[in-house]
């Protein structure tokens, strides 16, 4: 779980703070002068982004990502950047747009076709060339994309959602202004909080976690149980939505160095079967994997060191220094209800549908991460209970 042979790699720069977006002028002008400029269905957001990149003399070219991104949408950036010569990528959105952009900045540099890089469903090979200059800005606090080494994009043809997956895609700067989240709808700030707050549980408990990303974890986790549902509630709370903030990036920290687990060795492909929000899927998934990783540890590998990792994260969870592992996953589950995450039957999917989720979860790089390798019969407890 732990040991003194580990790598820590993570984006050259991060700036964090409220009101950081004020340094993107003088930080865009450093690194090119011709932006692609990547953002969600709504580029009316980006105004004040604009005004700067304007103001610093920066030309721009604006690519709108209107939903999870494909394969052929980073193709379509990518061609767009290239025709006009863009020298840089700034995304400025959710984790769709910043994987775009990740994607975007990373084929710009490394020129062919993109099945040679891809995981999965292509041929896994390295990046060569570091990707274009990239900055991430977050606008949401969940993916942890701004300081991520991948990509996730869907493959319509595959029905899947696969990485593009280097340390030469890790963004120049990560830029996280905690004020960009302050006019989040509370739908948004709960599926994105819930996939953020695994984001710091699955890392902890993969048997690839090393003494810095625990660290980092721990305080995630923390902070997302003293502010996840403050946050829902009271979106105006300053201190709540900079405390989620934190929660997003110290998973992506995490997750780019240790591993995750079982939850989003799910969620990928079903959001590559299903049209369903990856921060629901994980939350709607999240206290259902942690109850089966418990029984499946107690049940065939009682020593492993996880499952006083799970005690831990239902200690902090919940403030009880005597709380346990089926605790923590309860208070998960209560959380969830209360902020009227769905199960995932509402998609379509069920018991038919199980046994091609699994072929696919179990092939997964996610699912690698995960405690305890879960046999099929425990996967599909997991998908029943997450109905």
């Amino acid at each position: 779980m732990t040991g003194s042979h580990f790598e820590f790699t993570t984006t050259t720069r991060i700036l964090f703070g409220a009101g950081r977006l004020a340094d993107v002028g003088r930080l865009a002008a450093a690194m090119g002068l011709r932006a692609l400029v990547v953002t969600g269905r709504n580029p009316a957001r980006a105004a004040r982004l604009f005004e700067l990149l304007d103001e610093a003399d920066v030309e721009h070219v604006t690519f709108n990502v209107e939903a999870e991104p494909t394969l052929e949408v980073a193709l379509d950036g990518t061609a767009l950047a290239d025709r006009e010569e863009c020298d840089l990528v700034v995304s400025f959105g959710g984790g769709s747009v910043i994987d775009t952009g990740k994607a975007i900045a990373a084929l710009l540099a490394n020129p062919g076709d993109p099945l040679d890089y891809l995981e999965v469903i292509g041929r896994g090979q390295p990046l060569v060339n570091l990707a274009a200059p990239h900055l991430a800005i977050p606008t949401t606090a969940g993916t942890g994309s701004e300081v991520t080494r991948n990509a996730v994009l869907a493959s319509t043809e595959h029905r899947v959602k696969v990485s593009l997956r280097s340390p030469l895609m890790l963004p120049t700067i990560a830029l996280v202004d905690p004020e960009l989240t302050y006019s989040l709808p509370s739908r948004i700030t709960a599926y994105t909080g819930l996939d953020a707050l695994t984001q710091v549980i699955e890392p902890y408990v993969s048997h690839q976690a090393n003494p810095v990303t625990d660290a980092i974890c721990r305080e995630g986790i923390r902070r997302a149980a003293r502010s996840l549902e403050q946050a829902y509630e009271h979106g105006d709370d300053v201190n709540a939505r900079e405390d989620m903030a934190l929660v997003s990036l110290f998973g992506g920290l995490a997750l780019a160095n240790a591993k995750l687990g079982a939850v989003h060795g799910f969620a990928g492909p079903f959001g590559g079967m299903f049209h369903a929000r990856h921060g629901i899927v994980c939350a709607a998934l999240l206290p259902h994997v942690m109850r089966v990783n418990v029984e499946a540890m107690v049940a065939r590998d009682p020593n492993n060191p996880a499952l006083d990792r799970y005690d831990e994260i239902a200690q902090w969870l919940i403030g009880d220094a005597s709380a346990t592992a089926m605790d923590g996953a309860a208070w998960v589950g209560a959380v969830c209800g209360s902020m009227h995450i769905s199960g995932l039957g509402v998609y379509g999917f069920d018991h038919t549908k199980f046994d091609a989720l699994i072929d696919k979860a179990a092939v997964s790089s996610s699912m690698k991460g995960n405690p305890i390798q879960l046999t099929r019969d425990e996967m599909a407890t997991i998908l029943e209970r997450a109905l």
